[in-house]
């Protein structure tokens, strides 16, 4: 093996993607044999196209790639292999996937996005379009050396859809660093004392925020002497409601934020649309029971009657009853968030599963 590595990683910047990127570039510093190349194709903000005329982001993010590679390689005066993440950076890129050793990173696959369009204000085009999209993304699983996908729901797709190798897939979750959003105290409520519930969510509907808020004030109504709040971090704006706090302009990763999973005691996240939420490795991270729906990859991290509890999305009925059965349930709430931590620090814990990729990509660049 040489002794060092040329690699370059391009990062699609959309949602979690970000802090997924910034949770590798600052594990690539504990691997000394990686030096690191970094490409950021960039979505349109507000409806802004990015390049004038140019209208579909796959398309965008194939251009952006293949500039940045090209600026990579010759900065780096050569590169020994590519991580690209997600195959959208990759779909218009084959060139550089057949040339350098290549390891493709997906959180969904375009099939299992289309399933969840609806919540993404996504639409499926026409029959043909749809096959050219298949077929493209089904080349650019075939020419990766290697598939990373951040769940096992994500690699099944891969190998019922796509037909790819289960002996190519990879699953390496993203999660986060752990140690880096663990309280220096317990701040659990204790018996008598206001339940804190939080949740993230940037878009309030479609992560099921609108939802919590009637399950809330309906337990207001019916739970005797209630002593609980919600506190919602998110770019919405619900109406006014007693004993609810919101906060609009929240960083990710921030201490600020840090501080209100800390001072919480449940997070929920009744989502509609997600194929694994990053919040919700933050919150196991901070010891927190999870209450969160059964939907894509969220039954792996949210472990029913373990780390947390499962409801329907869309049922504000399942989601009062949980939301009540943890409220009053302090010793409850203490063993759930154990066991989410637990379950956070073997299998998302972003430091460890980042020196997975790191070696994964470092023998892919020895694969010539």
């Amino acid at each position: 093996m040489a002794d060092t590595y040329n690699i370059g990683f391009i990062i699609e910047q959309a949602l979690g993607h970000i802090t997924h990127g910034k949770n590798l570039a600052k594990n690539i510093e504990l691997d000394p044999q990686i030096n690191p190349f970094w490409g950021y194709p960039q979505q349109p903000q507000s409806g802004v196209m990015a390049l004038p005329g140019i209208r579909n982001w796959t398309l965008q993010a194939g251009l952006q790639s293949n500039q940045a590679l090209r600026q990579l390689e010759a900065k780096s005066g050569g590169l020994d292999a590519i991580f690209f993440h997600t195959q959208v950076t990759a779909i218009l890129a084959q060139g550089w996937l057949k040339r350098i050793p290549s390891v493709v990173s997906l959180d969904a696959t375009p099939l299992q996005y289309d399933s969840l369009g609806e919540f993404y204000a996504h639409e499926s085009g026409p029959s043909w379009l749809e096959s050219f999209k298949f077929n493209k993304n089904k080349s650019c699983y075939q020419l990766a050396k290697k598939l990373v996908t951040w769940s096992d729901w994500a690699k099944d797709s891969l190998v019922k859809d796509y037909g790819i190798s289960e002996q190519k897939i990879v699953t390496i979750a993203p999660g986060v660093n752990v140690s880096d959003w663990q309280a220096p105290e317990q701040t659990q409520a204790k018996d008598g004392d206001v339940v804190k519930i939080l949740f993230v969510g940037g878009d309030l509907k479609r992560k099921g925020g609108d939802d919590l808020i009637d399950a809330f004030k309906s337990l207001q109504a019916e739970l005797d002497n209630p002593k609980f709040e919600l506190h919602m971090v998110t770019k919405g704006n619900p109406d006014p409601v007693e004993n609810l706090f919101v906060y609009n302009n929240m960083q990710p990763n921030s201490d600020a934020l840090k501080a209100l999973y800390h001072q919480a005691d449940i997070f929920c996240l009744p989502t509609y649309g997600d194929c694994l939420p990053m919040v919700l490795s933050e919150a196991a991270a901070t010891e927190l029971p999870i209450i969160s729906t059964s939907v894509a990859a969220i039954p792996e991290i949210v472990k029913e009657g373990e780390g947390g509890l499962l409801v329907s999305p869309g049922s504000v009925p399942q989601l009062k009853d949980a939301l009540s059965h943890l409220i009053t349930h302090g010793s409850k709430r203490q063993e759930m968030g154990q066991a989410a931590l637990q379950i956070t620090q073997q299998h998302f814990d972003a430091q460890k599963n980042a020196m997975k990729l790191f070696e994964l990509l470092k023998e892919t660049a020895e694969d010539k």
